[in-house]
């Protein structure tokens, strides 16, 4: 219930696309999504469905748990990828540095005779 409540709460913070836009698309022909919403409004036998039965309202917590996992390991990838590219820059840079200094100590006119 405090799950609940705290969505609730943070509805009012989601973006327009976010309010506006499901998180995940059904996949389900139009046949299959009517045998779903029809199991689903036929009470169940089993009690570990009736259990179950209380926990729908975490569907969309859920759902969104797992969109904001995966949009943070998309992100520590990038990164990753960012930080290896800085590291390969900073040897390119060393690179040149070292080649500048040693065109400095190279004298460019050699001394008359």
């Amino acid at each position: 219930q405090r799950i609940l409540r705290l969505a609730e709460m943070c509805r009012r913070l989601e973006t327009e696309e976010e309010k506006v836009l499901p998180f995940y698309p059904s996949s389900l022909a139009e046949w299959e999504q009517q045998d779903v919403c029809r199991i689903l409004a036929a009470s169940p036998e089993e009690p570990l469905a009736r259990a179950l039965q209380d926990y729908v309202g975490l569907e969309r917590f859920w759902q969104r748990f797992n969109k904001a996992k995966l949009e943070e390991k998309a992100l520590e990838r990038a990164r990753a990828a960012l930080a290896n590219r800085n590291r390969h820059l900073r040897e390119l840079l060393q690179q040149y540095l070292a080649g500048a200094v040693l065109s400095q100590k190279v004298p460019r006119d050699p001394p008359p005779l």
